[in-house]
């Protein structure tokens, strides 16, 4: 495995485990899920090097929280777990309040990493930070990050706050690579933090899905598995197989590879069973030749998605009688 230092955090695996899925109905694992396979994803990541544990008070309305604690179990104050708030009136109070909820249903006295889930629209980043400020100096929790922010609200963040917001999480893959831009450079030069989320496009980079097989549940919905986005994404995928074949690995092993090449980005994908677990963790050992990595980029820069709108339209005019 393979690690950053963060300051204030902890050592930082480059890869980490997403835990939207844990309690969370929409992904349709189910009950069984939670209380058996959670654990033992849990578990195996541990053994594997995983030190970075990402949840949300909102994922499954805090089921997702109270599962992760448990499965870590004697381990959640040894390892950088990083929990989110979701800004709804992010006033000083309602943060220390929410902040407690969370910490109590993981089990912690003190939350490593603390993020603003998504920009409020009204709410300036002067007022939340303000009472995560004061939350940083009592010791609750040990980092503020930030999440689905722009470099310019991620600066303006830091200067609200007096101190650096370590981090950023957004979505960002060799499917959606825009963060390679700005995001990526500025953390590099800071010493800052990218939070890969759905670091495989949920799932369309690990190569499974075409026109004739699309995924179900929440993914349905997803822009990227429309006809034409599965059709423009090909070339991106014969280039993640090539690589892949000759490295041995899945690819989306090597989607995750790419990532964590590039400086003080880590990766936090799901997983739906210990084999996943497994490969997604593989990606810290996999050295991608220079000429591959910059094959990958030049793919990831060539494909360029239809947009939801276009994807609705194509949808439905193919599930027309003429």
């Amino acid at each position: 495995m393979r690690y950053l230092d963060v300051d204030r955090v902890g050592r930082v695996s480059r890869i980490g485990l997403g835990t939207w899925q844990f309690g969370s109905r929409e992904w349709g694992y189910g009950e069984g899920y939670a209380s058996g396979a959670a654990k033992d994803i849990v578990r195996r990541a541990r053994e594997l090097g995983v030190t970075l544990f990402d949840t949300a008070e909102v994922y499954g309305f805090g089921r997702s929280e109270r599962i992760l604690g448990e499965a870590l179990g004697n381990e959640r104050a040894e390892v950088v777990v990083a929990s989110k708030l979701f800004p709804v009136a992010p006033f000083p109070p309602v943060v220390r309040n929410r902040l407690e909820g969370s910490a109590r249903r993981l089990g912690l006295e003190r939350i490593p990493l603390y993020q603003v889930h998504q920009p409020n629209p009204v709410v300036p980043d002067t007022v939340t930070m303000r009472g995560l400020r004061a939350l940083l100096d009592e010791g609750s929790i040990g980092a503020v990050g930030v999440s689905n922010y722009s470099l310019a609200r991620w600066q303006a963040a830091d200067a609200a706050l007096g101190r650096p917001v370590v981090s950023n999480q957004v979505d960002f893959s060799l499917a959606r690579p825009g963060a390679l831009e700005d995001l990526v450079p500025f953390a590099e030069r800071e010493q800052r933090v990218v939070i890969a989320y759905s670091p495989l496009a949920q799932g369309l980079l690990g190569g499974r899905y075409d026109t004739d097989h699309r995924p179900g549940g929440v993914r349905a919905a997803n822009p990227l598995f429309g006809t034409q986005n599965l059709r423009r994404v090909q070339p991106l995928l014969d280039v993640l197989r090539e690589v892949a074949d000759a490295h041995g690995v899945r690819p989306g092993t090597i989607a995750l590879a790419w990532l964590v090449s590039l400086p003080q980005v880590v990766v936090i994908p799901g997983a739906s069973g210990v084999e996943q677990m497994e490969a997604n963790a593989a990606a810290a050992d996999v050295d991608l030749r220079p000429d591959e990595q910059e094959a990958l980029t030049r793919a990831a820069r060539a494909f360029t998605p239809v947009s939801a709108v276009r994807t609705l339209t194509d949808g439905i005019r193919e599930r027309l009688p003429f």
